[in-house]
């Protein structure tokens, strides 16, 4: 969950460490600091609050300058969010400094053992408890500090990215992962270290993404050596050549992150369908999909896990999987999933989906069923993740960087990228037609410009978000296809304003939630002419008898429920499969303008992290 940068080179480490963090804070504000080498001299800056307030205590104590650093930008697992708790953290000798993402789950009996050996722990954090053990083995042992984390990280239980840095040799970061993203930034004599690629994109476009239980010496004047953790067997580095550029990751205009990726969606679905969907040539191609086509024709069912947003993109893959290749699919939260004791078999396709590509829990999911002999596929947005290299094989979204914290154009790329597999299964097993199959291509190409046609609504929205911006409550409701975009509205809303909301079928209503309706209680109903109007037209109608505020999502054109609702946000026509696709647009726009008139942080709401990287 948490950020981690570092820097070595003729460049000032301060600059290249703030701004790395500073781009990663979405992977956590909880507190931040750094810590740099300059003139034989280590220094140390860290606070509770956002890399802004580092900046300001580092500018007011002169910390300011070095050739080496690590930087660190916290999401809080062990102990609360203060100064003392924030990383980096330092060894009792004052020679060893340390930045942590993740969790030792094993701390506590690790840090019995060092206070019995006369080692003092100032924090709560499970992360000092790890660079006392280092210093303890490197004392011990009499070793250099790349075998003095190799030793010590075969002594831990848990999830790392680390970087360490050793003041009696400030020519090298030691650096390791194990369940956390880690990349070293191959640049002209310098390195740089961080979470993801975003820190150093401006400087190299060259990466190397460690692999789970691998550790690396970056040492100025040499290559990079990279070994295994368990056996320290020597791996040769594979340098990757970045495809992100800098325009990418900056707000471009907007006021936020959220609201610029909002925006983005048309061309994001265009890069995500490109080169993959040829409407003129009907035609369907996915190299992870050809590949393997016989195991999934041959699927006795396909199970989909993931978590949160990704987890409804899940439930609408299962309408389309059912509708256009029937095959049975079940969804599954992976966080459940890895704790059960699931049936899978040989016959099974299990498809893992995950924006970040890291989130622990899916990866948990992913051993569990390739342990059972199952095929797996994943679908992520971050090219060289750990979930794209763990699966058998898969399909990047091509969404592009994704900042704000709360997912917009992941989720529409995501089932983008599922409607394609869907319709190219359906092709496959004659379930669906030449014709049908060139009218669906031929309606997926034209969504980008009818999400253009949707973003037009924004005005309407700002005026409904106005009328609901003091809401208690909010209920979200949808039907089949639907139904998952009212869950994923009312997660949004939950994300960013606070504001407590649910999302049910529409018909399950009457099954409780509508004890909760009244004139104080704004219902947002998802009621497109695709897709069982008239029932959720008579769903509206007890709404409205009970005083209950309507908000329907219509198509365009309609005048039923315009007659009803108290506020109507209109999308364009298209096939009811396509529907959530559209849909979801309106409800993105909703929570985004609630959250920025109740004065929310928007990109970074309270308690949440970009990449939950920690069960």
């Amino acid at each position: 969950m948490c950020g981690i940068v570092g820097y070595i080179g003729p460049k000032n480490a301060y600059n290249v460490v703030l701004k790395g963090l500073q781009r990663l804070e979405y992977r956590g504000y909880d507190s931040a600091g750094v810590a740099l080498y300059a003139d034989d001299e280590l220094k140390i800056c860290k606070t509770k609050g956002k890399v802004s307030e580092l900046v300001k205590k580092c500018e007011k104590e002169n910390i300011t300058s070095g050739h080496i650093g690590i930087g660190h930008t916290r999401w809080a697992t062990h102990g609360e969010p203060n100064d003392v708790n924030s990383h980096p953290h330092v060894s009792n000798s004052g020679d060893l400094v340390i930045i942590h993402n993740g969790i030792i789950e094993n701390y506590e009996s690790l840090k019995k053992e060092l206070t019995n050996r006369g080692y003092s722990f100032e924090s709560d954090t499970d992360t000092e408890v790890l660079i006392n053990l280092i210093e303890d083995v490197k004392k011990k042992e009499n070793v250099k500090l790349g075998k003095a984390v190799q030793v010590a990280l075969n002594q831990t239980i848990g999830a790392y990215a680390i970087a360490v840095f050793d003041r009696n040799k400030p020519n090298e970061i030691v650096v390791a992962r194990l369940g956390s993203p880690l990349a070293i930034g191959v640049g002209e004599d310098e390195y740089f270290i961080a979470s993801d690629a975003s820190p150093f994109i401006e400087f190299t476009n060259k990466s190397i993404y460690l692999e789970d239980g691998e550790m690396a010496v970056v040492r100025l004047g040499r290559n990079i050596k990279v070994r295994k953790i368990k056996n320290d067997k020597l791996i040769e580095p594979y340098v990757q050549e970045l495809q992100l550029s800098l325009d990418q990751i900056e707000k471009a205009g907007y006021e936020h992150f959220m609201l610029k990726e909002i925006y983005e969606q048309p061309e994001a679905i265009k890069d995500t369908y490109r080169g993959r969907m040829l409407p003129e040539k009907g035609l369907i191609r996915m190299a992870g999909i050809d590949d393997n086509i016989e195991k999934f024709l041959n699927a006795r069912r396909i199970i989909v896990i993931a978590c949160g947003t990704s987890w409804h993109a899940g439930l609408v893959s299962e309408y389309l999987f059912e509708d256009f290749a029937r095959i049975p699919v079940e969804v599954e939260y992976a966080s459940e999933f890895r704790y059960r004791n699931p049936i899978i078999t040989e016959d099974d396709v299990v498809i893992a989906i995950s924006q970040s590509g890291e989130t622990a829990d899916t990866m948990a999911a992913i051993k569990i069923a390739k342990e059972k002999g199952a095929f797996v596929f994943g679908v992520c947005n971050v090219v060289g993740s750990s979930i794209s290299r763990e699966t058998h094989a898969g399909a990047y979204t091509h969404a592009g960087p994704e900042i704000g914290v709360a997912s917009t154009k992941a989720f529409t790329t995501q089932i983008t990228i599922l409607t394609l597999i869907a319709l190219k299964l359906g092709k496959q097993k004659g379930e669906i037609s030449n014709s049908q199959f060139h009218a669906y291509l031929n309606e997926l190409d034209s969504i980008p410009e009818k999400i253009e046609r949707t973003l037009q609504t924004n005005d309407a929205v700002i005026k409904v978000a106005e009328a609901y911006k003091k809401a208690k409550n909010c209920l979200y409701l949808g039907r089949g296809h639907n139904f998952p975009v009212a869950l994923e509205g009312a997660l949004k809303l939950k994300e960013i304003s606070y504001i407590h909301a649910e999302g049910y079928p529409a018909a399950e209503m009457k099954h409780g939630p509508i004890a909760l309706i009244d004139e104080m209680m704004p219902v947002v109903v998802i009621a497109t002419k695709k897709g069982h109007y008239e029932k959720v037209v008579s769903n509206i109608q007890e709404i409205k008898s009970r005083k209950g505020k309507i908000i329907a999502v219509v198509t365009e054109g309609d005048t039923s429920v315009k007659q009803m609702a108290d506020h109507i946000l209109e999308v364009p026509d298209t096939f009811e499969e396509f529907t959530p696709l559209l849909t979801t647009i309106p409800l993105q726009l909703l929570s985004y303008h609630i959250a920025v008139m109740l004065g929310k942080n928007v990109d970074q709401p309270r308690n949440l992290a970009k990449s939950v990287t920690v069960e």
